[in-house]
């Protein structure tokens, strides 16, 4: 499939989807947010594709942010549209049954930091910049930024950088726990794919499992958390890879696992 604004490739099960505006610095408008929610719709539905990467194309910026000449002169409601918008492109990624990986190999700052927070785990090129600077404009983050940020790096460390719309540095991001690691950026995506291939290696269904039982046990208690858990653990027992996982450990081999 064509898009205007994204680029995307896929190679052994592995897609890898390139936000592709580099004379803007791949700023998300309208038109990309739409993109990506097809993009999004169509790989998750695609049996070929195991996990996807989500990177910015050229080596400035992963997303520098939503397009803020695409929102200078936006009505109240047409905001609220386009935050909307966002907010369920986001979720459909966060939602996605398969691995999400960020490659956040320059800015991510706005729309960009959010982007990189809904997927499964963020890895950073020492040159990426990560932050919400949303307040600096007059607005405050409208794709999920109040929300993850809160919930990913603690509501003090958040709500300082939401309230003073400072940028920071990937080493700083790592500290904080906002990002997983930091890599050269000749190195980045090498590392992200061999991670995404170590993924590839283990049972599929128990990825997805896993992802799924982590997500909704982040929007509950710990005692509801442990029921969705062992609900989980209960549904890999029904599985072909939950017997040849077993199996292949007791035998001393290497597993095949089929994803059924």
């Amino acid at each position: 499939m064509t898009y205007e604004n994204l680029l995307l490739e896929t190679e052994d099960r592995i897609a890898t989807l390139y936000i592709n505006r580099p004379k803007a610095l791949n700023a998300l408008n309208q038109d990309t947010l739409l993109e990506l929610k097809e993009a999004i719709g169509a790989i998750a539905q695609d049996d070929s594709i195991d996990v996807l990467i989500i990177t910015g194309a050229g080596d400035k910026a992963f997303v520098a942010g939503a397009d803020i000449a695409y929102m200078q002169n936006l009505s109240a409601m047409e905001a609220r549209s386009f935050a909307a918008l966002g907010q369920q492109v986001f979720m459909m990624i966060e939602t996605m049954e398969k691995p999400v990986i960020a490659a956040v190999n320059g800015f991510a700052l706005g729309g960009g930091c959010e982007l990189a927070m809904c997927c499964d785990f963020r890895v950073a090129s020492s040159n990426a910049k990560f932050g919400q600077p949303e307040v600096g404009l007059g607005i405050i983050p409208g794709f999920g930024g109040t929300q993850r940020l809160t919930r990913l790096i603690g509501a003090g460390m958040a709500k300082q950088l939401l309230y003073t719309a400072d940028v920071i540095g990937a080493d700083e991001a790592c500290r904080v726990g906002l990002v997983n690691s930091v890599q050269a950026p000749e190195e980045l995506m090498g590392v992200v794919k061999a991670t995404a291939k170590r993924i590839l290696a283990k049972g599929q269904v128990a990825v997805r499992l896993c992802k799924a039982a982590a997500n909704e046990g982040l929007q509950t208690d710990i005692n509801r958390g442990m029921t969705i858990e062992a609900d989980a653990f209960g549904l890999c027992f029904a599985t072909a890879d939950q017997r040849e996982g077993m199996s292949a450990f007791i035998e001393k081999r290497k597993s095949n696992f089929t994803g059924r």
